[in-house]
């Protein structure tokens, strides 16, 4: 058979999309972590889980629908993202509380206790995530002792939603304030939405260490956008 008529065929199948038509890292991921929000203003979504053998094929459920806890003001384009954002949709800054729009590679588990997990970053004393835009270790981790106690920064160790969480590769511009320290984290009793990152039961968020394992990526959506990705999601 010829490449062209496989091509041709491929185009015809439900749920598939040639890979350069679609975002990266979306493009070539074979495990997706999809958050799904009703609307732009929505501080819940549904958590899907799907994998797929090669870009080639469509995806397949692994997990039905659980219910997160997002952004306590709902969901913004991410900066990088802002190409696909229509008129009166927000675009993320920093401060803003909104779980940022796109798609993202899944990075290493982290949380309070010891694991076996590969990769995994105990948080320890002294750990921050920094903030500040004005700071060149903008949207990273890093420790207190490096860049002290007056630069603004997520202290952590302090943060009993960090218990178990996974770190998302969320794109750094400190120029447009974009963003920074997105998670997939623990969701605690009487939370009522997140400063931006992505809660669920502590159950929930080690199912999703295990799944990430050899690599994943998070697609975070409001419904309305989903057809704008047509082909490339499940």
């Amino acid at each position: 058979m010829s490449r062209i008529f496989l091509t041709v065929i491929l185009l015809f199948v439900p749920g598939y999309a040639l890979a350069q038509s679609c975002p990266a890292p979306l493009a070539d991921a074979r495990k997706l972590v999809l958050v799904t929000a009703d609307t732009m203003t929505s501080t819940t979504a549904d958590v899907r889980r799907f994998t797929r053998a090669s870009p080639s094929v469509p995806w397949t459920p692994e997990s039905g629908p659980v219910t997160a806890m997002i952004g306590r003001s709902g969901v913004g384009w991410a900066h990088a993202f802002r190409g696909f954002a229509q008129a009166g949709e927000p675009v993320k800054v920093d401060g803003d509380k909104r779980v940022p729009a796109g798609f993202y590679k899944i990075g290493r588990p982290f949380g309070f206790g010891p694991s076996s997990l590969p990769r995994y970053m105990r948080i320890e004393e002294g750990m921050t995530c920094v903030d500040e835009p004005r700071s060149p270790a903008y949207n990273t981790i890093t420790s207190r002792a490096k860049v002290g106690w007056q630069v603004s920064g997520e202290n952590m160790w302090r943060v009993p939603e960090y218990r178990r969480g996974l770190l998302v590769n969320y794109p750094t511009d400190r120029a447009a304030r974009a963003g920074s320290c997105i998670f997939i984290h623990v969701r605690v009793p009487g939370a009522t939405g997140t400063s931006g990152c992505v809660s669920l039961p502590q159950p929930q968020v080690e199912a999703l260490q295990r799944f990430s394992q050899d690599g994943a990526v998070l697609a975070v959506l409001p419904r309305q956008a989903l057809e704008r990705f047509k082909g490339c999601l499940p």
